[in-house]
């Protein structure tokens, strides 16, 4: 199904319960402009709404670009002096979003495309990837890379925020920001496989996996535990938990219910 947000700066398609979000500014290498951004926060919107809805995969139109960053010549025109709030703007900069979303970065993903990359929980990259954050040889800020030394160790963030060299697909792999490097005409059916695994278990159980993860980062054991009880509560207390182990008994498919 294909049904697009506001205008075609984004193009969203859903296919066996995966909604499909593409930048689509191939031409400006999916530079992140103020349409795109309009076109991002409501494609999360509806893939948060809609219950047929179990995964999602954020990409960029093309093989060049995932996202090149910030639209640069529309912040040059508005002579921006601050962070441009579209930027950080959305449920899926605010940890709104429930369901897993994956990148599927076919190309470079610099800058605001790289912050894309950090938002989302999964990441699959072509092999001709790129992956940096340049805003020390422009004289910007990146503030939303506070994250970075969650997902990989302190000194490698500093390494990227501080030399603003970009890295390789395979470096990404290496320090862990990549779960998978495929060929680059392999992106969409490895990314799909990684979708499919995830949208085949029980929708409470997945949320509750990726919630955990999120909000346990920097906790003591003793805290990460009460915060992992309380969002697993009512997992167990769901329908789908009877369903597993009486599938299981009865030796067929669960049929999953999402409550």
């Amino acid at each position: 199904m294909a049904d697009q947000p506001k205008g075609d700066s984004v193009l969203f398609e859903v296919a066996d319960g995966v909604a499909w979000v593409t930048i689509n500014r191939p031409e400006a290498r999916n530079a992140i402009n103020q349409a795109v951004s309009e076109g991002l926060s409501d494609a999360w919107d509806r893939v948060e709404s809609d219950d047929g809805i179990a995964v999602a995969v954020l990409t960029g139109a093309g093989e060049v670009a995932f996202s090149a960053g910030a639209d640069l010549k529309e912040m040059a025109a508005r002579a921006e002096r601050e962070l441009p709030s579209h930027l950080l703007a959305g449920r899926l900069a605010n940890g709104e979003v429930s369901k897993p979303v994956i990148a599927a970065v076919n190309g470079v993903a610099y800058a605001g495309g790289f912050n894309l990359v950090m938002q989302c929980d999964l990441c699959v990259a072509a092999d001709h990837a790129r992956f940096g954050i340049l805003e020390a040889k422009v004289g910007r800020g990146s503030p939303w890379a506070n994250q970075l030394g969650w997902l990989i160790s302190p000194r490698a963030a500093i390494e990227l925020l501080c030399t603003a060299e970009p890295i390789s697909a395979l470096r990404a792999y290496e320090l862990g920001l990549v779960n998978r490097v495929v060929p680059a005409a392999q992106l969409r059916s490895a990314t799909a496989e990684l979708a499919a695994a995830i949208s085949a278990n029980a929708p409470l159980t997945v949320r509750a996996g990726k919630a955990m993860v999120r909000a346990t980062a920097g906790l003591s054991p003793s805290e990460a535990a009460a915060v992992a009880d309380g969002i697993y509560k009512p997992v167990y207390a769901s329908n789908d938990a009877q369903e597993g182990p009486r599938a299981f008994a009865e030796k067929r498919p669960p049929r999953w219910q999402g409550r």
